[in-house]
């Protein structure tokens, strides 16, 4: 995030409920189903966060972000609830991160959010991803299209599952986005909106498909990615997962553009992404992905006495304030018992320092991964560290 010049924002766990109510759409399922709401001393209908961009943009608003400067980028890492039935990869408490860029309609911004996804999926290594793409029209062009697609679907009604045919009536396009097999059969003819947009937005998805070859990210367009929220307009895409099964999207977001306003603030476009973080970790698990820094210390510092006990004491501390990741033994055991707890820890090099190597400032540090062995400088530790390649 920092890399393509995305700050952070924190909002609050909870928000009013009024907010996600005008900004998700009381007919989504998040809304009618999910949120967890209650009600606090004074009176005031509160709900935990079921999803991020609404507080950004309510936050946006509140501290009139806006005036700073013309594009405003944000990102997020931050915990969710939903009232869902928990299942692989959907989890009452969950976490995402994302991110949000507000200000522009460019579709050269919309690209940017999908390229910064994209990376950090090809950063951590993960395999087997792929992006879906598509445009969900915009309130000029939406209308139309609705009373088309509502035609069709009237024709199949009774064969519809109970949940489409309840959408049918409040928000027929999240019919084409059903995991159901029936459904996917009986809408597999349906006139899709990428069909039916209208000049503005059939011009800034086309734009949207040339900056994304420019940067050299694959894509499918896939007229079925609606999206759960109501606020999408324009650009919507999914980022899938072949190793997730049916709850296959890593992330997803679009283009709101009418979100700010409805909100309360000015006329303001803008398009982010939100992914979500155990589905992430559950495709590291199964294509065996590490992730980056494990963790691990750079160096372990092992005391063969007393004295090269105090020494290790004050250095590993002087060491980490020079930003190196250090570990001690703090248990007093043996030289023995310390080497194999380094070797447990998966330290990158061991340090083991008594008298002798304290009057002589010289000790050998040994690559735990090689079993090559060296001698250094005690005096000049840090430098030494450096030196190996792994010190900041």
């Amino acid at each position: 995030m920092h890399l393509f010049n995305y700050g952070e924002i924190r909002t609050p766990a909870f928000e009013e409920t009024a907010m996600f109510s005008r900004s998700i759409g009381e007919l989504t399922d998040i809304v009618a189903k999910e949120m967890y709401s209650f009600t606090d001393r004074g009176g005031t209908n509160l709900t935990l966060k079921p999803e991020m961009t609404a507080s950004v943009m309510r936050a946006y608003i509140q501290n009139n972000l806006g005036e700073q400067q013309p594009l405003v980028k944000l990102y997020y890492i931050a915990p969710m609830f939903r009232q869902e039935r928990p299942q692989a990869g959907r989890l009452r408490q969950f976490h995402q991160f994302g991110a949000e860029a507000v200000g522009g309609q460019h579709a050269a911004i919309d690209a940017e959010i999908i390229a910064l996804a994209c990376e950090v999926y090809s950063n951590l290594k993960i395999r087997n991803f792929v992006l879906k793409l598509n445009s969900v029209g915009c309130e000029r062009c939406r209308p139309q299209y609705k009373q088309l697609l509502t035609r069709y679907l009237e024709k199949v009604r009774d064969r519809l599952s109970e949940d489409s045919r309840r959408r049918l009536e409040e928000n027929p396009l999240r019919i084409l986005d059903s995991k159901d097999e029936a459904d996917r059969m009986l809408t597999r003819d349906a006139p899709l909106m990428k069909d039916h947009l209208c000049a503005e937005c059939a011009a800034h998805f086309a734009e949207l498909q040339e900056h994304l070859k420019l940067l050299g990210i694959p894509f499918g367009v896939d007229g079925r990615i609606v999206r759960g929220l109501d606020y999408y307009t324009k650009t919507a895409f999914e980022i899938i997962s072949m190793d997730l099964g049916s709850q296959d999207a890593l992330a997803g977001g679009g283009r709101y553009d009418l979100l700010v306003k409805e909100l309360g603030g000015k006329d303001t476009p803008a398009v982010g992404f939100a992914a979500g973080m155990e589905r992430l970790l559950m495709v590291m698990e199964k294509q065996k992905i590490v992730p980056p820094g494990g963790g691990h210390p750079l160096v372990f510092l092992a005391a063969a006495d007393e004295e090269g006990r105090k020494w290790v004491i004050r250095t590993a501390m002087g060491l980490c304030r020079r930003g190196f990741a250090c570990e001690l033994d703090l248990l007093g055991r043996s030289l023995k018992a310390q080497m194999r707890e380094a070797d447990r820890q998966q330290a990158s090099f061991v340090i083991a320092v008594g008298a002798d190597e304290l009057k002589r400032n010289q000790a050998s540090i040994k690559n735990m991964r090689s079993g090559e062995q060296r001698s250094v400088d005690l005096r000049n530790l840090a430098a030494e560290l450096a030196k190996l390649g792994d010190g900041p």
